[in-house]
């Protein structure tokens, strides 16, 4: 617009509407901005008030955040308090454990320490069942010397499943001058009928009741006329060429009165499952303990006519022992052979197991009293019996490691 048209328009509008007031501007509607202006300040108003409907929840917001935050951290300190426990939990079992390992491995080479220097006499389950093996030298005809005549007694009572593998074990070795005597109790098993199917090779056999296994000895043994005397139970047997070495020896050692040797344990399927190796004989051990093996054990007849020529029927476990120490005081002379003589049987049924716990305690009670002449503390008999077993651990050891050959 030029200078010259608004000098015009002032010529033709000389007041400016816009600029009058508006109560009296003929160009604006009084009311309408009355309401307009009550309705900017009504949305003024809501928007002040919305603005602080805002600002408080926002605040209030900003407050639960605040307090969710706070109880987040804290829940995060519990949490790292928790793993701290935890961790300090696992750090210290991990350590026990570590103890536990050290404290086991320890115990386990201790044990073993300890089996390795544990005594296996006495003990009559070493090892899981093995077959049995004799060597070569046992299975080999041994030339007799001499033949005196042994005799050989054994007693039975119901032991039909053993009692063929117990006669078997003494006639097939041939010795010629063998009297084997068997004294049966009256079985009512087939222990009657696996004797009859040998007893062209028996000297004598019989079979009655009796009072007993000691009973049944002494009924045996009345018998025996032998130069050399033993018996073998019907569960057990010997080993092969033990008559002609046992013969042999007696012959080549006049001196001698009393022999034994090694022993095999075996079960009832003849597998072997441990071995006693023994020191030589000890006599003053025997007053306290018996560990000769009694289906190893031979003597002359001179020293059991000395010690009274009979099985003393008052024992029902522990008669050979009573033999033994009877033989000792009538002055017998004893040796322990260089070799494995007999096998021992190890079964459920058998006296040995059923019986020791009860009549064999007191029974060795009874002759650690008669030998001594009082009652005798188990601490004596450990501390007199000791060196013994130690003897007998180094034997068994070199054994083992094939320093002694048997």
């Amino acid at each position: 617009m030029t200078d010259t048209t608004r000098d015009q328009n002032r010529n033709l509008y000389p007041i400016d509407p816009l600029a009058l007031p508006v109560s009296t501007n003929p160009l604006v509607d009084t009311n309408s901005c009355t309401e307009s202006h009550i309705k900017i300040e009504k949305m003024l108003a809501s928007l002040k008030q919305s603005n602080t409907e805002i600002r408080q929840e926002f605040e209030s917001l900003a407050l639960s955040v605040n307090q969710s935050l706070k109880r987040i951290e804290d829940t995060y300190q519990k949490a790292e308090n928790i793993y701290r426990q935890i961790n300090d939990e696992r750090l210290n079992v991990i350590g026990q454990l570590k103890m536990a390992l050290i404290a086991y491995r320890l115990a386990s080479i201790g044990e073993k320490i300890k089996s390795f220097w544990r005594p296996r006499i006495g003990k009559l389950n070493q090892y899981p069942a093995r077959p049995l093996v004799i060597k070569k030298q046992y299975q080999d005809k041994i030339p007799l010397i001499n033949t005196p005549t042994i005799s050989l007694v054994t007693p039975s009572f119901n032991q039909g499943e053993f009692i063929e593998r117990t006669i078997l074990s003494v006639i097939e070795q041939k010795y010629p001058a063998l009297e084997y005597i068997i004294q049966d109790g009256g079985s009512n098993d087939n222990t009657q009928e696996v004797i009859q199917k040998y007893a062209s090779s028996l000297k004598y056999w019989d079979s009655q009741k009796d009072n007993g296994q000691s009973h049944a000895l002494n009924l045996g043994f009345e018998h025996a006329t032998g130069e050399i005397m033993a018996y073998l139970n019907s569960d057990d047997i010997l080993l092969p060429g033990t008559l002609a070495y046992v013969a042999n020896y007696f012959t080549s050692n006049p001196n001698i009165d009393v022999i034994y040797g090694h022993r095999i344990l075996i079960d009832e399927h003849d597998h072997e499952i441990g071995r006693w190796v023994l020191p030589p004989h000890n006599s003053k051990v025997l007053k306290w303990a018996d560990y000769i093996p009694q289906e190893t054990l031979f003597w002359r007849k001179s020293i059991w006519d000395k010690a009274g020529a009979q099985i003393d029927e008052s024992f029902k476990f522990a008669m050979d022992w009573d033999l033994l120490l009877r033989f000792q005081k009538a002055g017998a002379r004893f040796a322990r052979l260089p070799r494995f003589l007999g096998a021992f049987r190890i079964h459920s049924h058998q006296k040995t197991s059923a019986q020791i716990s009860k009549v064999g305690v007191d029974e060795m009670h009874r002759l650690r009293t008669r030998s001594h002449g009082r009652q005798v503390s188990h601490i004596e008999i450990k501390r007199n019996i000791i060196p013994y077993l130690i003897k007998h651990i180094i034997f068994h050891k070199l054994y083992k490691i094939g320093i002694l050959r048997y």
